[in-house]
């Protein structure tokens, strides 16, 4: 349970190793009472539990032990469901560290939880412990009638007792104690959205009427009647359950404090991240060129060898022309995805990401966001998507939209491959400093240019969406820690998959598709005519000469035109599609690389297609286009309505073709080339 970076923001299962259970994971929440989308799909599960055929076998809590009687909220409101219910106490190791002893039985008895289980995720404590306490559970189990968790509510009852009392003749229906459930009616505005379905209309309107009259009673004593579920919970934990934990020791200053004194510094805290990214963009270059070699040389191989071994015709070009050069042209960027996102992977796992989110909250007060905006506009590093869904912690409706329309603008993984190409091919590879390349330099510059358009963009969006309402941002800072080794595995295991199966079965049916576009019609001399005029006279080449007038003055030629189109599918097709046009139009495919194939094109007019300013210019249109329909398909999803991907599809094309049309001519005006 959290609310920082690393945490779920949706629901995952699975089936639990060797026996028939399946495991759900929901996103990490302190209580019941929902202010973000995530925390809402916890709450709706629990309300779910009002149908007994809903109700889980068990239900597993996990809270941290270094904190325990602040996270032990949410374990009081899933226990007064009465479903049997395991406290899983993660963090022990950490919690042994600062000197805290837990009564782990005085507080199974006190909770009457089926079982509280010391576990520590780093070294694997406690896992056996908690799959034998589910294996355990009788599978006729019927829940025990027990009083809520709850304490000094004596005095408040009686304004509270004619709702009590109605909710009581609605138990059978409701299966929740009535006391709980008035409580959350004068705590949440909207909780009574959850009884719906289980009340007539009649019954509805007489709950609603005597919850104002019970509101009114409390106004007249000027009582916070909002805060007296979380009073009556915290004085449960403070008398019953407070003394079951001992410290030994408090420190001084915990380490992560010192750390965040320069980490977090207002003048030094800012510089480090720079550096940080620096760093990453440069090891991305320099860390992938040997793995990425070999990838290249076996993809040439396999090229040449595909190439001998399959007679001359229609079937050979499809393999080598399409399939091979298309999957494989990609295929040699993965070493520097994987690259990427083991670093964010460190980078969240160890705490820091959180830091950023509380570095930049003053600057994204400025700009009309929200602190938290911070987290899915890094995580878009790695992919829009999860970023788009992570926007869900994010509380407040115009900072959750804002977030959305503007972390495609963040450079994510996909446009990767299509930055490396170009910064590879026409920028060269010069040290500065001694230490940092040029091409790193550039591809963290391209990097930084999304991120300050972000923020020039969500500038506009401020005014035109007006803030209603001020938020605070309240947020965990976990303690730094050294990333688990298995948990940066997974998340690369994850990403690298999704690339592989997901973009790769994309990109492998775009290539035959193109390679079909390309190659045909046929001229009635197709014979007599060269690749090149063979390539220009098929469906693509008539395709990229139509569109061809529109893109010139952003100095881009028909080829480029086609990529562009391809693209839309997903940013990394223009890669592929590009290496499938140069390897049909060369008469001996698997001879020339991708990058010498771009370096030697020439026009109709000998003049280069490619130049470092086309190479800029189109470096920028990938920055701000928005060119991934799974993208589209997922704000469709988070918003609910298809008017923002629509928006966003509009405004970033714009963006896009007038950015590159402003830095190809005004190059072009300062006599660069």
């Amino acid at each position: 349970m959290g609310n920082y970076p690393g945490v779920t923001v949706e629901k995952k299962s699975g089936w639990l190793k060797k026996q028939r259970i399946i495991v759900r994971d929901f996103p990490g929440t302190y209580s019941l009472n929902p202010k973000t989308m995530d925390e809402r799909i916890v709450s709706e599960m629990v309300q779910s539990w009002r149908k007994p055929e809903n109700r889980p076998k068990a239900a597993i809590v996990i809270v941290d032990a270094t904190n325990l009687t602040r996270n032990l909220y949410l374990a009081l409101q899933i226990l007064d469901w009465q479903v049997p219910t395991i406290i899983a106490l993660n963090m022990m190791d950490e919690a042994r560290k600062q000197g805290i002893h837990i009564d782990v039985d005085t507080l199974r008895v006190r909770l009457n939880a089926h079982a509280v289980i010391p576990t520590s995720a780093k070294y694997g404590e406690g896992i056996e412990d908690i799959v034998d306490a589910i294996v355990s559970i009788p599978g006729d189990h019927q829940p025990e009638e027990t009083q809520p968790r709850l304490l000094e509510i004596e005095r408040f009852l009686e304004p509270i007792e004619p709702l009590k009392n109605y909710l009581e003749i609605l138990y059978d229906r409701l299966n929740h104690h009535p006391l709980v459930e008035a409580l959350r009616l004068l705590s949440e505005p909207g909780y009574i959205n959850y009884l719906l379905p289980y009340c007539t209309v009649d019954e509805i309107e007489t709950l609603r009427g005597l919850l104002e009259d019970v509101k009114n009673t409390f106004r007249n004593y000027d009582i916070p009647y909002q805060s007296l579920e979380q009073a009556a919970r915290y004085a449960y934990i403070d008398v019953y359950l407070a003394d079951t934990v001992h410290q030994e020791k408090v420190e001084q200053k915990h380490l992560s404090e010192k750390i965040d004194g320069l980490l977090t510094h207002r003048v030094a805290g800012p510089i480090i991240f720079i550096g940080i990214l620096a760093f990453i963009f440069n090891a991305i270059f320099s860390w992938a060129q040997y793995p990425m070699e070999a990838i290249s040389y076996g993809v040439d191989w396999l090229s040449v060898y595909a190439a001998n071994r399959l007679p001359d015709g229609d079937l050979q070009s499809l393999i080598v022309d399409g399939v091979i050069a298309g999957v494989g042209s990609i295929l040699v960027f993965f070493p520097q995805i994987i690259l990427l996102v083991f670093f964010l992977a460190v980078l969240e796992d160890s705490g820091y990401m959180s830091r950023m989110a509380f570095m930049m909250d003053r600057f994204m007060r400025k700009i009309g966001l929200h602190g938290r905006s911070v987290l899915p506009l890094l995580s878009g590093f790695a992919c829009a998507i999860p970023a788009i869904m992570s926007s869900r912690t994010i509380e407040n409706w115009r900072d959750r939209i804002i977030t959305i329309l503007i972390t495609p603008l963040m450079s994510c993984s996909a446009r990767l491959p299509v930055y490396t190409l170009l910064i590879a091919a026409f920028i060269p590879d010069k040290q500065i400093l001694g230490f940092f390349s040029l091409q790193g330099i550039t591809l963290m510059g391209i990097y930084f240019l999304g991120m300050f358009t972000a923020i020039f963009v969500a500038l506009i969006f401020k005014n035109i969406f007006k803030r209603r309402a001020s938020n605070v941002l309240i947020m965990e800072l976990p303690p730094y820690r050294m990333p688990l080794p298995q948990s940066i595995w997974w998340q690369i295991y994850d990403r690298g998959k999704a690339f592989l199966v997901n973009a790769g079965s994309i990109i492998l049916a775009i290539s035959i598709v193109l390679w079909f576009l390309a190659s045909y019609p046929r001229a009635e001399n197709h014979q007599q005519l060269s690749a090149k005029e063979r390539l220009e006279f098929s469906f693509a080449g008539r395709l990229g000469h139509a569109i061809e007038p529109a893109i010139e003055p952003l100095g881009y030629d028909w080829k480029i035109g086609v990529g562009l189109i391809t693209s839309f599918a997903a940013r990394e097709v223009i890669v592929s599609t590009l290496a499938t046009i140069y390897n049909l139009e060369n008469e001996e495919a698997g001879k020339r690389s991708l990058i010498e194939a771009m370096q030697a094109d020439r026009d109709s007019q000998g003049n280069p297609v490619f130049t470092t300013l086309v190479a800029v210019s189109l470096m920028v249109f990938f920055a701000y286009a928005a060119q991934c329909m799974a993208t589209f398909a997922i704000i469709k999803r988070e918003t609910n309505s298809w008017r923002w991907p629509v928006f966003m599809v509009i405004y970033m094309t714009v963006l896009a073709y007038l950015a590159s049309l402003i830095v190809y001519q005004g190059g072009r005006l300062m006599g660069w080339s």
